[in-house]
Parts: structure tokens; sequence; C-alpha cells
């Protein structure tokens, strides 16, 4: 018995060799093909679809003319299809568009054969050949065998070269739209199709250097451009819509990522911008200067931008409702949270940067002492309009912990549920350099600092904030009595 790949890989030579001479499928006399795409253009949107618009040119005659175009993506919404002649848009009707979809294969081509006659040729180690001819009772077993039922019984588990009498019909070689065209204007014609496609995605990777002192970075670009849409598409001209455009229906968002690391930073790209960004509607539009190859089944990268000597602020943030605690041991008499440490870059030309930032992955590097880059923090962030704040969680800082308890409490009013709480947060420093720590504290409800030990802002309605400095080596303590009603 031979293995499933070489009895797959001789199947499909076989059916080759009858694809030659039977026909794949019944078409109508009248049936032209268009050339090959010229004139391509891409728009790719970060949900995971693509509008597509090509250009062939073909031959009409006047009156029905049957018109095929190859070369689609397999995952096209045929609901999108639209065709006109660019030649005589008032001349040439669409009647009636099909997508055919049914491709040559031999896993279809079994498929379709069931009820029907054909022979499975056995190789033997010994160089004899023999065969069992009979009926397909059912489709292929995973395995790759067969089921027929031939004059001396049925043969189960049975594999081999198969060769069968006549390809199934309505089979095409590959995706293709066929129309019904009315024309009333004989000759050449430019013809435009447009259609949407799942299997197209894009996203931004950024890749941040910040300076020694950690309060400069550059900030490079990257458009990182999946194709999975079962075509591809040569010299195309790109487009970039970055913005969340709302779809009837929900789709898969199989964002991809790349993989981090610091072999993987790419150096900043030499002269201008490849892409040229304008505003569109709601959203913004970015428009490669030149053309592009999307190979289906490929991931390609291409610079969005590049800026230097962006100002940065590095931040210390302690939230004791969102910290990570540091696992306790049974002789600890404390449970200690972990401090944020963010990095925050303000949009603005004022900064050196100043464009609208489509969602993405930042990931930050910093140089060691010996030059090398390290990577020290990655983020997602949202879509960023200009003179908006980029706020990046790098991690959570080795050297500084926190501490935050409950010291008093008591109730006011049982009616109001008004209740009067103290607290104890101690911030401890084990750096060699001064740090400020910003503490998030939130409350509910109607509320009043009785006092505290550290002036405070009120940031919302329910959240305000402490800046603490802590000396190197050293720590500080915060308290404050709060006054709530619910």
């Amino acid at each position: 018995m031979i293995n499933s790949a070489a009895r797959l890989l001789r199947s499909t030579l076989a059916a080759a060799a009858l694809a030659m001479t039977l026909p794949l499928v019944t078409l109508a006399e009248e049936e032209i093909k268009a050339s090959e795409s010229k004139n391509v253009s891409v728009t790719v949107y970060n949900q995971n679809f693509g509008i597509v618009r090509e250009v062939r040119n073909l031959t009409l005659k006047d009156g029905v003319n049957y018109l095929r175009f190859e070369d689609v993506a397999e995952k096209i919404d045929p609901t999108t299809v639209s065709f006109k002649s660019l030649t005589a848009p008032d001349s040439v009707a669409v009647v009636e568009q099909n997508y055919q979809y049914d491709v040559l294969n031999v896993a279809t081509v079994l498929d379709k054969s069931v009820g029907k006659k054909l022979t499975i040729k056995h190789y033997g180690s010994d160089g004899r050949v023999t065969s069992d001819t009979g009926i397909l009772l059912a489709p292929p077993h995973e395995s790759g065998s067969l089921m027929i039922k031939t004059d001396g019984g049925v043969v189960l588990n049975s594999s081999g070269e198969v060769e069968i009498g006549e390809l199934p019909s309505g089979m095409v070689p590959k995706p293709s739209l066929l129309w019904k065209l009315m024309s009333q204007k004989a000759g050449e014609h430019a013809g435009e199709i447009a259609y949407q496609t799942q299997g197209l995605n894009w996203r931004c990777d950024y890749v941040a250097i910040v300076d020694e002192s950690e309060t400069k970075t550059d900030l490079n670009g990257w458009v990182t451009i999946d194709n999975q849409s079962g075509a591809s598409y040569k010299h195309a001209a790109l487009k970039l819509l970055a913005g969340d455009v709302h779809m009837a229906e929900p789709r898969d968002l199989n964002l991809f990522q790349v993989a981090p690391g610091a072999s993987m930073v790419p150096p900043p790209p030499p002269g201008g911008a490849p892409f040229q960004e304008n505003s569109f509607s709601e959203y913004h539009l970015y428009s490669l200067n030149g053309q592009t190859d999307l190979n289906d089944k490929e991931t390609k990268q291409i610079s969005l931008f590049s800026a230097g000597n962006i100002g940065a602020n590095k931040r210390y943030v302690f939230d004791s409702q969102t910290a990570v605690y540091i696992p306790v041991r049974e002789s600890d008499d404390e449970q200690l949270q972990k401090v944020a440490v963010k990095l925050e870059v303000q949009n603005g030309k004022a900064n050196g940067l100043g464009m609208p930032l489509p969602k993405g992955r930042v990931r930050i590097f910093k140089k060691d002492k010996d030059g090398a880059l390290q990577l020290i923090g990655e983020d997602d962030i949202d879509h960023t309009p200009v003179d908006e704040k980029v706020r990046l969680k790098l991690g959570d800082s080795f050297d500084l912990v926190a501490l935050h308890k409950e010291t008093n409490r008591i109730v006011l009013s049982n009616k109001e549920n008004h209740s009067r709480a103290s607290y104890e947060i101690t911030l401890r420093n084990h750096k060699k350099t001064d740090v400020t720590i910003n503490c998030v504290e939130h409350a509910s409800g109607q509320w009043k600092i009785i006092n505290s030990s550290h002036p405070y802002v009120k940031k919302t309605a329910d959240v305000f904030e402490f800046a603490v400095p802590v000396r190197a080596g050293g720590e500080a303590t915060v308290t404050y009595t709060i006054d709530t009603k619910n």
C-alpha cells in the first residue's frame, strides 16, 4: 500500500491529465475571457477585509456576451461585486453575474464522484499492479482510503492511484466571476470590477527608542499587512484606512502579531515617508507612494513614518485597585503591591510628532551600556488623534513597592450609609535615584477628604491622586481620612 502523499500526488496527476481532454464546466459558446489585471488598487481596512478594484481589457460584440474574470479572491463577498465598462458605461448592462468557487482539486473531484464508476490501482513492493473497479459509495475517509462497490462485493479502505472516467460538471480550475452582459457597442472595452473580500488586514507596529534619561524618544511606525484573501495583487496602488468602520455583521478579527525581540528592530527608513495621510470622512486614509505587490499568504511591512527627539514623560503609578500583588509567604506580615511604570508622549507638532496614529502595538527599547538595544516594554494603543496623549505601560518597577491598608473605619449613619475611613499608603524606593510616585485612589458616592498628609488632585468624580516624592533608598507614607455617603 502506498503512502497518502504519493497517492494524492498520483491522483492529482491523473486529474490533470484528464483536465486536458475533458471540459471543466459547460459554458456558453460565446464566453470570453478578460485580459490580465491592470490598474489594480487595494484598500485595506484594519478589520480583516479590503476593497479590490482592477481594470481588464476585453472585446465585446453587439448583444449578449458571457464574460469570465479569473484570479479573484477566494474569500470574496459575492454580494459586493460590481462591473462596468469604462469605455462605454451607458452601452453595457449587467444582466446576470455568478461567482464560481467550486475549485478543481483531488478532494472536490472525489467528493462529487460519489455514485460514479472509478478504478483504484495498487502498486505492490514487487512491482506488480492490481486494481479495483467499482462505484464510489462515500467521500474519502480522512486517511484518504475509499469505499467502493465492485462486482465481487464492497471493498473497504481501498487506496492507491485513482482513475475516473469523467470530471464532475460545474467545477472550475480557479475561483472566477462570470457575467452575462448586454452590449450595444462592439469592440475593445476597458472593464472595471470592484469587490469586497475578507482576509486582508493591516495594523501598525511602532518601535520607540528612548534615550538614557528616558525623556526623549525616537519613534518609527511600520505598517504590517497580511494577505490571506486567496489572491495576489501585483503592482497594486495600496491604501490603508484607519478607523472603526461599522459593519452590519460581526467579523472575526484575527489580528496577527509580530513576535517581539531586539533583533527585529528595523532601521529608520531613509528619505521621505512612503505614505501620504489624508482625512477621509470620519477616518484617516494612508496612500502608498508608488505601487507594491501583495502576494497571497504573505505578511509585508512598509515604513509609515519616522520621527526623532520626541519629548516623553516617565511616570510611576500606584493604583491599589489594579496593582499586582507580590506573593505572600507565611512569615510575611505585609502584602506588598507593585508600582507600574508608564511612558507618556504628547502627540503634538510642538513635541516633534503631531500626526494621526493608527492603532497598533508599540515596542519600547533602550540601549544598554554596551550600546545594544533591549526591550523595556510594549503596549497596544488605539487610534490616537493629533494633540492627544499616548500612554504606554512599560511594566512594573523592580525597585519600587507599595503597601496599602485601611487603618480605621467608623459608621456615622446607617440610614445614609455614611462612614469615615482612614488609609495609609507606604511607598518604598530601593533605587539609587529619587522618584515621584503617583498614588491613584478611588471613592464612590458623595465623598470628602477630611485630612491628608499630602496634597491631592481630584481627577474625576470618583478618582483622586497624590503625587508623592520618595527619596533614593527611603520610603514615604501617605495618610488620609475620607467621609463617604452612598
